[in-house]
């Protein structure tokens, strides 16, 4: 179970596994905790924009979710429906009804039940920070642990990770391959610390699978560079993701290259 915030987090930390895992013959389930209704409208129309109209820009954002889906093989969506609330400092975070306003305890137990029906062994969510500060990942991450704890029924638990290192070797690779880097720097302190990271699947037979999964969310595309990528720094941002393991009640080695290590008979 993948414990996700938008429309189109699915894809670029755990779009591999979920196909990977799925194409095995294991049960994939992703949970989307909002409708995506702070993202762009057409033509790259933003929210707070007069034209921006937060309802259509949600059906869109959905119809294309449920198409990265059918790519990644996953054989269960569960919509919360929660209210996007935008990235942190933006109007939306103050809107009641977003996810980021809604008590931890009350999103907790509609996934909790989630968990009860599907039992979900593996289930992979967010940092505390949300990977980097965004209000919705920081929610989801927040009732994915309390959902955990509560249910008892995970065996594993683990949050999503972007190497430090593995980042900064991507950007150099680009940059000796002549891509145009100026647009796209990032802080020093972005990304998981390497020493951290418990955990790194082989996903590269599902390289295209992703791909094809990130199109799918066209409405998003302007924010999407990797899509402009070439072929061969795609395959190499694709093919592995990596990850964060913070329980784990079975026997299984510190260092992993599967999160259902110590769970298959």
């Amino acid at each position: 179970m993948a414990v996700h915030a938008h429309p189109d987090d699915e894809v670029i930390g755990t779009g591999g596994i979920l196909a990977r895992y799925a194409a095995e013959g294991i049960r994939t389930v992703l949970v989307t905790c909002t409708n995506g209704e702070q993202g762009d409208g057409p033509g790259g129309v933003k929210p707070g924009d007069p034209a921006h109209d937060d309802a259509a820009v949600a059906e869109r954002r959905l119809t294309e979710l449920r198409e990265s889906v059918a790519h990644l093989g996953i054989e269960h969506l569960e919509l919360l429906g929660y209210r996007d609330s935008g990235m942190d400092g933006w109007e939306g975070n103050a809107h009641p009804d977003s996810f980021w306003n809604v008590p931890v305890e009350r999103a907790a137990a509609r996934l909790a039940e989630l968990m009860e029906r599907y039992r979900p062994q593996v289930v992979v969510t967010y940092d505390e920070k949300g990977g980097y500060g965004h209000p919705d990942h920081i929610q989801a991450h927040r009732i994915a642990v309390a959902a955990t704890e509560s249910t008892g029924i995970p065996d594993k638990l683990y949050y999503t990770a972007v190497s430090r290192k593995g980042v900064q070797e991507m950007f150099d690779y680009m940059r000796a391959s002549g891509m145009e880097m100026d647009e796209l720097e990032l802080p020093e302190d972005f990304g998981t610390p390497d020493e951290l990271i418990t955990t790194v699947a082989d996903v590269s037979p599902y390289v295209e699978h992703k791909v094809k999964a990130l199109r799918a969310h066209a409405s998003q595309g302007d924010s999407i560079f990797l899509l402009q990528m070439p072929q061969e720094a795609q395959h190499r941002v694709f093919s592995t993701e990596a990850f964060v393991r913070k329980v784990c009640k079975v026997p299984a080695p510190d260092h992993e290259d599967d999160l259902f290590a110590g769970l298959r008979g």
